[in-house]
C-alpha cells in the first residue's frame, strides 16, 4: 500500500485479466513484481497499459529507478520491458525463478 507500493488488477468486462505490483525498495528505487496477463487477454495491450500505470504510480511515490526480474521462458515480457526502456542488468536479488534482471532509470525526468 502507498507509500510503500501498490497492487493493481486489470479487468476486462469486469473479470480480472492481469495484475502487477510496485514495491518501493529505497528512497528513490522501486521494483515491479507479479506482472501477469491471462492468456485469453494477451495481445490486447493490457501489459503495456499496466506497465505505464505502475511507472506513473512509481513517479508519484518519488521513485526514479525501477527494477524487475523475470524468467527466461517469458520472452514476450522481456520484449515489453526492452521496448519500454528497461536495460538488462546483473542480478540484484537471489530469486531462484529469475534468469533476467532489468532496470529503468530517470523516471522522474520523463514524467
Amino acid at each position: 500500500m502507498p507509500p510503500a507500493g501498490l497492487f493493481l488488477v486489470a479487468r476486462l468486462d469486469g473479470e480480472p485479466v492481469g495484475c502487477g505490483a510496485l514495491k518501493v525498495t529505497g528512497s528513490d528505487i522501486g521494483e515491479i513484481k507479479r506482472m501477469w496477463i491471462a492468456p485469453s487477454a494477451r495481445g490486447l495491450g493490457i501489459a503495456q497499459r499496466l506497465l505505464e500505470t505502475l511507472e506513473n504510480h512509481a513517479v508519484a511515490l518519488g521513485v526514479d529507478t525501477l527494477q524487475l526480474d523475470t524468467n527466461r521462458a517469458l520472452t514476450e515480457a522481456r520484449a515489453l520491458y526492452a521496448r519500454n526502456g528497461y536495460r538488462e542488468i546483473p542480478p540484484y536479488n537471489d530469486n531462484p525463478y529469475a534468469h533476467h534482471w532489468f532496470e529503468k532509470r530517470g523516471l522522474r525526468r520523463r514524467a
